[in-house]
């Protein structure tokens, strides 16, 4: 039976001279609010999703991508020997996805062009799911696409409801502009949607169009988004049909937003400009990665006590109280342990230097973290699609199994942070054609110890 002298088990030396009855109201509001939580409402389902495999036609080795900046650019050596640098350690392989428009000679570019890419990775995405859950698109209530920067008229959504007929009644959303994060938000707003709705399904699409992310500059604070930027997209169907639960493979549990664009450091972090010469692209401050690891941990604030067990509810919260309360300079700040509480995460690949702090400050392994670092060697930063890639590689390689619960979390421009927990319903060994990794994942892990950081690229040559 649970009793008091569990908790104090927990409690380091310092916590145990304060008055007892303080400590037991504490674990009393985590048990109420662990009572609260768990409330019931309408059940949302993941029936299946499906991720976007462009044609090899469309794959670029690094050397290949500085070749087409040269022709297609205005690029000076000095640039390129940049970006080529860049490259080298940026952990991303030789077998990444370019637009079609920037792979021909001369490249083709204009709106037209960027348009029908668009819709290749939609109609791409959607057909395979829509195969793969034999769902009839005329039952699909909710429409929700997001997209990094692309935004045309009609909209995203407003071509997926043309192009599979779907009926008057579907509500449609369409978010731009939000960064790799908006594909999981669509995750809350769907699930909201979906408790107000009964017996209807959501559409969750999330092209990457990276032609008008491309910039033909000199400024390295912007050269720095092109290199990691590539071609992708997915597909999500969600339900709330009672009747679906024993044929869909996830159930969602939670979902968690966090935003920090209050600050303007983290506003100013990713911004889209013009250059001196009249070049657009989006810049990248150098407090990037100090932002992107305060909207994380903002973020896992919110969702450790919704996943964390109650014993690391309770070091966290005593070691919070020893350092904000008590000022007690001497003690370090605690990380739960996500992994008593998770058994795969899937972060966001946003750049190899953010997923390593992510590993270290996280306390994961490199086995926590190889999905993503795989995703991104093989698919480069797919933006809001890269953490269906990575569970698309966890189920290609027989990982998921019925109980386990899954963390995806992605983060993005603003600065936002969002997460999806989800319990899977089955165990899932996907070893069908659909997967984008299937004739490959033999091939997996590969070795990356020996690529370095961006720091080692631009650290100083030792004299001989």
């Amino acid at each position: 039976m649970f009793s008091f002298n569990m908790i104090l088990d927990y409690l380091p030396e310092q916590i145990k001279q304060l008055n007892l009855s303080f400590v037991a109201c504490l674990a009393l509001i985590f048990l109420l609010s662990n009572i609260f939580l768990s409330k019931r409402s309408r059940k949302v389902f993941l029936l299946d999703f499906a991720c976007y495999k462009p044609p090899p036609t469309q794959m670029c080795s690094k050397e290949k991508f500085i070749d087409r900046f040269r022709i297609y650019g205005n690029s000076n050596e000095a640039s390129l020997d940049f970006m080529r640098k860049c490259l080298v350690r940026s952990g991303l392989g030789e077998k990444t996805y370019m637009p079609s428009t920037l792979m021909r000679d001369p490249p083709t570019l204009s709106l037209e062009e960027t348009r029908k890419e668009a819709e290749s990775v939609m109609f791409g995405a959607v057909d395979a799911l829509l195969e793969k859950t034999g769902v009839n698109p005329k039952d699909i209530g909710i429409v929700i696409a997001t997209c990094t920067i692309l935004n045309v008229e009609p909209s995203l959504a407003d071509m997926i409801v043309n192009r599979y007929k779907l009926g008057d009644h579907v509500r449609v959303y369409n978010f731009t502009s939000m960064g790799c994060s908006a594909g999981l938000r669509a995750i809350g707003l769907a699930k909201g949607l979906l408790q107000e709705h009964p017996n209807t399904y959501a559409l969750l699409v999330s092209p990457e169009n990276t032609q008008q992310m491309i910039y033909r500059g000199n400024g390295k604070s912007k050269l720095l988004m092109n290199f990691p930027l590539r071609v992708g997209g997915a597909a999500v169907l969600l339900s709330n049909r009672p009747s679906d639960q024993d044929k869909a493979k996830l159930q969602l549990l939670h979902s968690v937003h966090t935003h920090t664009a209050s600050s303007d450091s983290s506003y100013n972090s990713i911004i889209e400009s013009e250059d001196d010469e009249g070049f657009g692209g989006v810049t990248v401050s150098k407090e990037l990665l100090a932002v992107a690891i305060e909207a994380v941990e903002a973020n896992i604030r919110a969702l450790g006590p919704l996943v964390l067990p109650l014993s690391e509810k309770i070091r966290y919260l005593t070691n919070y109280v020893m350092i904000r309360y008590l000022k007690m300079a001497d003690v370090k700040p605690y990380t739960p342990n996500f992994k008593k509480g998770i058994e795969h995460v899937f972060p966001h690949v946003g750049t190899k230097p953010v997923l390593d702090e992510f590993e270290k400050n996280m306390g994961f392994n490199s086995a926590d973290v190889e999905a993503s670092r795989m995703n991104l060697y093989r698919f480069g930063n797919t933006c809001s699609a890269s953490v269906w890639y990575a569970l698309s590689y966890g189920e290609a390689k027989g990982r998921i199994k019925k109980g386990d619960r899954l963390w995806q979390i992605a983060f993005g421009s603003g600065f936002k942070c969002s997460s999806a927990v989800w319990r899977a319903l089955r165990n899932v060994d996907d070893h069908e054609e659909r997967n984008p990794w299937i004739d490959e994942i033999h091939e997996f892990p590969v070795d990356l110890r020996n690529m370095k950081s961006f720091a080692d690229v631009f650290a100083p040559a030792k004299k001989m």
